[in-house]
């Protein structure tokens, strides 16, 4: 789930229809702090392999009515679940507990800091994914008033070690020169190595980085322009958030979506920008990084997403804005057509940003590259192994 209040086209629509007596704001994005996941194994009814009830930590995104952000930390102990939930802009956790029963129906009250019951979560746990249990269903106050569909789906963090995945947000706006900003970033907590530093100093300076191109980009034309922009004028923004694609003792893969709108351009724009760290290491990975020396990866890799992108554009029917020459150049075996990818348990994603294999019209297009198309390249002894091991 991204982690955005983008500006632009990225744009959200925030804001309940209901105003939840834990939280009365109107705009409610995510919690600022994720937890870690229990390392343990379970299965769907909570019970360990060796048959005893083993305690089982999740960590959910996702939303409740036109709320986009919300997160829960769940934990699961045979019937029984307890945990919290909140939003970023507010970043008050919010106490939930309840019981789900042997056909995965899930019962949750929510209680305020002063443990007076304030909402009710019903609905279904589903854990058909193997790689992330959903939860549906419906929220409302303890009477059964201003109910709001809910809807949740586990992130890939399975931390053994106690860490955290932390939300840090920076909101700016200048009325003078008419622009708003509002970004996010992961930081992780619960440690104070050097390699986790890194980390989290690689993810801040790539959202500073950003924020400082854009104000740059906003005082260069106010001062190119002959009149300064109206009351009536429309406003700039750049919205930034993040995907946790991956993270867990040894790595970390997040991808970023930066977009925004400059006032008199023609229409917004958007692209990626990932971070793939080596977590046991304290470094950041390259794509080769994760294949054996001269292998021929990127050939194998654009084989399959030309391949993925024309199965596409099949299925979307005559009226596809994706045609075979922007493929093949957007996607063929070059190193700069593959910078933007991410590591998943399920295998490598690959985005192609706008313009790249599409027209603007048609978006960013997404490749999902399986771990058993890449065995034969895999570094077993590198960040893959673990993963060639599990999916092949």
């Amino acid at each position: 789930m991204k982690r955005i209040v983008s500006l632009g086209i990225t744009a959200l629509l925030l804001g309940l229809s209901w105003a939840s007596p834990a939280c009365t704001r109107k705009s409610a994005p995510v919690q600022p702090a994720n937890t870690a996941v229990s390392n343990q194994q379970t299965d769907q009814t909570g019970a360990s392999a060796s048959g005893g009830q083993l305690s089982d930590t999740k960590i959910f995104a996702g939303s409740i009515g036109s709320s986009n952000d919300l997160q829960m930390k769940l934990v699961r102990s045979g019937d029984d679940l307890s945990g919290t939930y909140s939003y970023v802009r507010i970043g008050k956790p919010i106490t939930v507990k309840g019981t789900i029963d042997k056909d995965g129906n899930i019962t949750l009250s929510e209680y305020d800091a002063g443990s007076i019951q304030t909402g009710v979560f019903k609905g279904k746990w589903d854990p058909s994914d193997p790689t992330a249990v959903k939860i549906d269903g419906t929220w409302s106050k303890p009477n059964g008033d201003q109910q709001a569909k809910f809807n949740l789906i586990e992130e890939p963090i399975s931390f053994s070690s106690g860490w955290e995945v932390v939300t840090k947000q920076i909101k700016a706006s200048d009325n003078k020169l008419k622009y708003d900003i509002e970004a996010q970033y992961p930081q992780i907590s619960g440690s104070t190595e050097a390699r986790i530093t890194r980390f989290n100093s690689l993810t801040k300076s790539l959202v500073l980085k950003k924020i400082s191109e854009f104000k740059k980009d906003m005082a260069e034309r106010a001062a190119e322009d002959d009149q300064p922009p109206s009351d009536s004028d429309m406003r700039s923004d750049l919205g930034i958030g993040y995907d946790i694609a991956l993270a867990n003792d040894d790595l970390v893969s997040v991808g970023f979506d930066i977009g925004g709108y400059s006032r008199g351009a023609a229409h917004p724009s958007s692209f990626t920008e990932t971070i793939n760290y080596d977590l046991k290491n304290g470094k950041t990975l390259k794509l080769a990084d994760l294949f054996k020396p001269s292998s021929s990866y990127l050939k194998i890799i654009s084989a399959y997403c030309i391949n993925d992108l024309k199965k596409q554009a099949k299925a979307q029917g005559p009226d596809s804005l994706l045609i075979n020459d922007g493929i093949q150049n957007g996607a063929a075996a070059k190193a700069e057509n593959y910078k933007s990818w991410t590591i998943t348990r399920k295998g490598m994603a690959i985005t192609f940003d706008a313009y790249q294999v599409a027209p603007y019209a048609a978006g960013p297009q997404f490749v999902l590259v399986p771990y058993s198309a890449l065995q034969d390249t895999i570094n077993p002894d590198g960040p893959l192994g673990q993963f060639v091991r599990t999916n092949t």
